[in-house]
């Protein structure tokens, strides 16, 4: 397929800039694959879709304030450092994106903090916005940490066009966070409350979790038409033996199999054996799927209304089919569903 064919005339109001008061609140476009049939409801009715045995795949990992602001020696010029994450933990080397990073050299030291209290210095440039540093901080390494989160900001994506709020550190964060190590959240478990959780369990749904720390690759435009010629940033993924037995088991039982958000679907469809079942895993992906494509694992998804032209639209439409996912945006546009990270959500069953 091509990238043109991903295209949508997306109203700039639909973008959401803040989340609901109440995270089960959203609204839900369910869309059933084999009939067709586009329905209208709200996120808490996803419990009358699923029973007993069926399972939700989850993405726990947890998201850290990875948008530091700085200053540059000597010119005291503002630099935004973006951390990616930590290359060498004894070395406190960083993989980051700095802006403007016509400014960032290597030599340059750049300081943190109201009094200076953090210093990096850039050891290496890695592409035309990237750069390695080297924090100089001596002391422990939980102390180095705690002072990158205490001066680091949460990482709301750039289209939601504001300032960072107090309310932003727990409603960019799924509640079943666990592992630290995202830069973006898994958007799709936002709308899951603990109170929904917990009623989901009473009635017998089982949950599995996966771990892939969602980089700044999830944003990246795609800039060739031929979608095969698009490189994925690569991510980190673990499948623990525990998930991949309960789904599984759930698959031979013909139970439900849900992945909650293309995080997790990416991860899943990076690890499955010849037979069609799900394998452990503790590795790195740079799956890029994309139509025609054919799933292995999961037989429904809960994802959010994500950017024309990006490789999260292209797997929902590998998932729903093309024609019918381009059908359900342009019935998200005229029903004024809200998009993107705080937007609403959509089951694909």
């Amino acid at each position: 397929m091509k990238l043109s064919q991903f295209k949508l005339d997306l109203p700039k109001e639909l973008i959401a800039t803040h989340p609901t008061i109440d995270r089960e609140d959203s609204r839900l476009m369910v869309v059933d694959r084999k009939s067709g049939k586009i329905e209208h409801k709200t996120f808490k009715d996803i419990i009358n879709y699923f029973d007993d045995k069926d399972v939700f795949i989850l993405n726990n990992t947890k998201v850290f304030p990875a948008r530091l602001y700085g200053n540059k020696e000597k010119t005291g010029a503002k630099i935004e450092v973006f951390l990616l994450r930590e290359l060498n933990r004894e070395s406190l080397l960083w993989d980051v994106l700095v802006d403007p990073a016509r400014k960032i050299r290597i030599g340059n030291k750049l300081y943190f903090g109201e009094d200076d209290s953090l210093v990096a210095e850039v050891i290496d440039n890695t592409t035309s916005r990237g750069r390695t540093l080297r924090f100089l901080y001596d002391g422990p390494h939980e102390e180095f940490k705690k002072t990158i989160m205490a001066l680091g900001e949460t990482p709301i994506p750039k289209y939601i066009d504001r300032e960072v709020e107090p309310e932003d550190a727990e409603r960019y964060q799924t509640v079943y966070a666990k592992h630290e190590g995202a830069v973006a959240a898994p958007t799709a478990g936002l709308h899951f409350s603990k109170n929904l959780l917990k009623r989901l369990e009473i009635k017998g749904i089982n949950f599995a979790e996966v771990t892939l720390h969602v980089g700044l690759g999830t944003f990246r435009p795609v800039e060739v038409e031929d979608l095969t010629k698009h490189k994925m940033d690569s991510e980190q993924v673990i499948i623990p033996s525990a998930t991949s037995n309960m789904v599984n088991e759930a698959i031979e039982n013909r139970r439900k199999v849900c992945a909650v958000g293309t995080t997790v679907m990416r991860a899943i469809e990076s690890s499955v054996s010849s037979n069609g079942r799900l394998n452990p895993i503790n590795d790195w992906t740079n799956k890029f799927i994309f139509p025609p494509y054919e799933f292995s694992i999961a037989d429904s998804m809960v994802t959010n209304f994500h950017m024309p032209e990006s490789t999260l639209l292209m797997m929902v439409a590998a998932f729903a089919g093309y024609d019918l996912t381009m059908e359900a945006y342009q019935e998200a546009i005229k029903e004024k569903y809200r998009f993107f990270s705080y937007g609403d959500a959509m089951l694909i069953l």
